[in-house]
């Protein structure tokens, strides 16, 4: 499993827990079926936000990203996100991205666009060639105006001159006065376009066709289309990812949550009012992940309810017989990660032992564990 991880240029906000929470209850879900499970993950600690974060508040862009990286991994933590197998930086791996670069460009897949305004004479971007995977646009399934919209919003530069096809991605940027640079061998000094990290990163640790390429759905076109263009093209073989599958987007007032519009809900600020990481984890695992849905604080307040219940139908020594519940949860998360149901089945379980209570030894025990492992919940 390889998924896509965070540009740390702000602290990690309810969106982001939402997808990653997705995709530990697949890793989890693998783990309790008796799957040994590989899950690589990246850091884009370079990238054009990161660098434009730290001009504006002027802070050291590597100062800002390791503080932001290490936020990031206190929150999962406190999540109960299981840390990836594999965990780089885009920053730790430029040899292995610039050689894929100039793979591309000794195949004839990429090329050098004029670049005036690059430190040296021969400095030129290095763009990638759509027209080299004939599978181009099979991830996404859009149409070329959707593409290019989607492009030019989501970082692509369609109107740059020079380049053969407006949907050419960036896959290496000459160096330029006054922006870290690292040697690229026959590229010159520069640093990586997007795409070509998470494709460099999982070939090296993962390979072609592996399982599951997740991410939130906001990733699908242009990241996820072109880390499996390049990749595809790279290697001569298809697919990259058997699986691509992409949590919802969450919503605060009606409106997707993201750094650009400034409507986040972080989860270290929830952290640092007392919230319960618990409580934070229910709410999202009420919602299925592939939903949108909107961070409210009812959501929140009905989470953290149904935390002080499970915790106070786990509190007894003994109580129904669990092993239906164990049953029933294992086939809500096995029908494709239907956590909603299998928190509706504990809710069950909670509410006749609240009620009725029940007399098996042991039952507590059982569905607390249950809880921790397959759905991440600490009771």
């Amino acid at each position: 499993m390889y998924v896509c991880g965070i540009t740390p240029y702000d602290s990690t906000h309810l969106g982001h827990a939402a997808t990653y929470v997705a995709f530990d209850l697949l890793r989890r879900a693998w783990l309790d079926g008796g799957h040994t499970v590989l899950h690589v993950q990246n850091i884009t600690d370079i990238d054009d936000p990161l660098l434009e974060r730290a001009a504006a508040t002027g802070d050291d862009w590597r100062d800002l990203a390791g503080r932001e990286t290490a936020r990031f991994g206190a929150d999962m933590a406190s999540l109960g996100v299981l840390p990836p197998d594999v965990y780089l930086g885009v920053t730790e791996v430029m040899p292995l991205v610039a050689e894929a670069v100039e793979r591309l460009l000794e195949a004839g897949h990429a090329y050098r666009v004029d670049t005036p305004d690059a430190v040296a004479a021969d400095g030129a971007d290095v763009y990638y060639d759509v027209r080299a995977d004939p599978r181009f646009g099979a991830v996404a399934n859009l149409d070329d105006a959707e593409m290019l919209a989607l492009f030019a919003e989501r970082g692509g530069d369609p109107d740059r001159p020079g380049k053969r096809h407006a949907l050419d991605a960036l896959l290496w940027r000459g160096e330029r006065v006054g922006e870290p640079a690292w040697e690229g061998g026959r590229l010159g000094r520069g640093r990586p376009g997007w795409h070509i990290e998470c494709s460099s990163i999982a070939l090296e640790h993962l390979g072609m066709a592996f399982d599951v390429q997740g991410g939130g759905s906001d990733l699908i076109f242009p990241h996820h289309e072109m880390s499996a263009s390049h990749a595809q093209a790279l290697t001569g073989k298809w697919p990259f990812a058997r699986v691509y599958a992409h949590a919802g987007m969450v919503r605060l007032n009606g409106e997707k949550m993201s750094k650009s519009r400034g409507n986040l809900a972080f989860v270290s600020t929830l952290r640092e009012e007392g919230v319960d990481p618990m409580a934070v984890r229910l709410a999202i695992l009420v919602h299925h992940y592939r939903s949108d849905w909107d961070w409210t604080p009812q959501v929140l307040a009905d989470a953290e309810r149904r935390l002080v219940r499970w915790r106070d139908a786990l509190s007894r020594e003994s109580g129904p017989d669990p092993e239906p519940v164990l049953a029933q949860v294992r086939a809500r998360v096995a029908d494709d990660l239907d956590a909603p149901g299998a928190v509706a089945v504990i809710d069950r379980w909670a509410e006749r032992q609240l009620a009725r209570g029940g007399d098996l030894p042991g039952a507590t025990g059982l569905v607390a564990r249950l809880a921790d492992a397959l759905l991440g919940v600490r009771l």
